[in-house]
């Protein structure tokens, strides 16, 4: 019998199972209760890939694991006992911090000093200094720990603080570290460093993978009295010390109360991915309270509120002078988009610099579809030329920055566990004026009468926009 005679003896039983798959499978998406448009999207892009797209969804798709918030929640409330009692909510405190309280439960902080680091060169200095000054404990928390030459540098100070008696603590991702064999790491465990990984594969999970849920943030906390967080990995790709090519980034060095909730982030992600709650006052030095405001803004997919997308736009829509944006990958949602464009319309000087060459191909294809839309509004749009940028920055007026691990996408803003911090200063806003201006003298500005890119090229970025809330 002929394939075609097969399937169409056939044809009523399987337009009935495919009935079913649809009708089942829509069910599903639409019990997430997301965005009209995203599950949408779900539904027609999986209707028509049956069994395999039931597959791509239950392994890549957006889910809210209720579980996994339960035992998130279990993680505070296991730290309770040990916590410091002034890390307690504020009723003083500014509006768009007012906000981060209510949906983070971290309340607004302050720092004695802050050093905004550019690139990794910098960075891994400053590291490097204040790792060798340690003394009680370091705990350090990445997505991308690769071995090469920063990776080794940094896992042997580890193992030398280890060998002097410091406790020292490592969270990596298991899928962005996924790279990073057992030998490398060896040393660090039998110098006595303990090493966890966060949502390792394991046959259990796979009927609720997690692979799809990625802690993508940067944490080092130095003897609860130093502390580091930003967008740089440890990689030969974030170093310029190695590799003139390296991405261009920034990250902060910050001293007083605010790395007190810093190491409050690190022990939650610590007790959740080793089921072990770390009791000990040292982990809390005195507190010394300084005159800039910072708050830290941890998000992820066991909270439905999205704490640094809400916090991004609600500072776009208190802004009176400008709203500068830097960010490697640029797929906004619809709050996000009308908070940009009415800036705009209203006068607002908007900028958003967004990388030429980017590592991703669709997300870049995803955001020169919106060109048009922020061009037309008014937004200057910018592509950084030399190299990949991977600055993760909103600079908001003269004296609001929003500087972290979380891009300005879907991704960041729903599935990543993500950290940024919100802070009120006026010297670091100029700082941070400053490098967005060196970083603007090596951009093209995309402009509205520039020539149009080929159909091909057009139709083929604005089909990929369709997949904006699956990247």
């Amino acid at each position: 019998m002929q394939l075609a005679d097969w399937i169409s003896d056939f044809k009523p039983l399987l337009i009935t199972l495919w009935t079913l798959y649809v009708l089942v499978l829509a069910g599903w998406i639409v019990m997430q209760k997301r965005e009209p448009i995203a599950t949408l999207t779900w539904v027609l892009s999986l209707a028509a890939l049956p069994v395999v797209g039931l597959l791509i969804y239950h392994f890549l798709g957006p889910q809210r694991i209720v579980r996994q918030r339960r035992r998130r929640s279990m993680s505070r409330r296991s730290l309770e006992p040990s916590l410091p009692s002034d890390l307690v909510t504020s009723d003083d405190c500014a509006t768009v911090s007012r906000l981060a309280q209510a949906i983070t439960h971290f309340a607004p902080s302050s720092a004695t000093d802050v050093k905004l680091l550019i690139g990794g060169e910098a960075t891994f200095d400053a590291l490097h200094e204040a790792i060798a000054g340690a003394r009680h404990h370091l705990h350090l928390e990445y997505y991308i720990f690769e071995e090469g030459h920063t990776g080794t540098r940094l896992r042997d100070a580890l193992v030398a603080k280890a060998r002097e008696g410091v406790r020292v603590r490592l969270l990596l991702d298991a899928f962005g570290s996924v790279k990073l064999g057992a030998a490398f790491l060896a040393p660090l465990r039998e110098a006595g460093a303990e090493v966890c990984w966060f949502h390792p594969v394991r046959l259990r999970w796979l009927w609720r993978p997690r692979m799809n849920l990625r802690n993508h943030r940067k944490i080092v906390i130095v003897d609860g009295c130093i502390a580091f967080t930003g967008g740089i990995n440890v990689t030969d790709d974030e170093n310029e010390a190695v590799n003139p090519k390296a991405f261009h980034d920034l990250h902060l060095r910050l001293e007083g109360s605010i790395v007190r909730w810093l190491q409050l982030a690190f022990l939650e992600d610590w007790h959740y991915g080793t089921g072990t709650a770390l009791r000990d006052d040292r982990l809390w030095p005195e507190p010394r309270e300084g005159k800039m405001l910072v708050h830290a803004l941890p998000s992820g997919p066991d909270s439905v509120w999205e704490s640094i997308h809400r916090v991004k736009v609600e500072a776009i829509h208190q802004a009176d002078r400008r709203i500068w944006m830097v960010t490697p990958y640029f797929v906004p949602g619809e709050a996000a988009r009308m908070a940009l464009t009415s800036a705009a319309m209203r006068g607002l000087d908007v900028r958003i610099i967004v990388p030429a060459k980017s590592d991703s191909i669709l997300v870049s294809a995803a955001a020169r579809s919106y060109y048009d839309e922020l061009l037309a509004s008014g937004i200057r749009v910018f592509e950084y030329q030399p190299r990949m940028i991977h600055t993760k920055a909103l600079l908001v007026d003269d004296d609001t920055c929003v500087i972290g691990s979380a891009n300005f996408d879907h991704r960041s803003f729903r599935l990543n566990f993500e950290l940024s911090l919100l802070l009120h200063d006026r010297d670091l806003a100029s700082e941070l004026e400053a490098e967005i201006e060196s970083t603007l003298s090596h951009c093209r500005e995309i402009r509205a009468d520039d020539p149009p890119l080929p159909f091909p090229r057009r139709l083929a970025d604005n089909a990929t926009r369709l997949l904006s809330p699956l990247l």
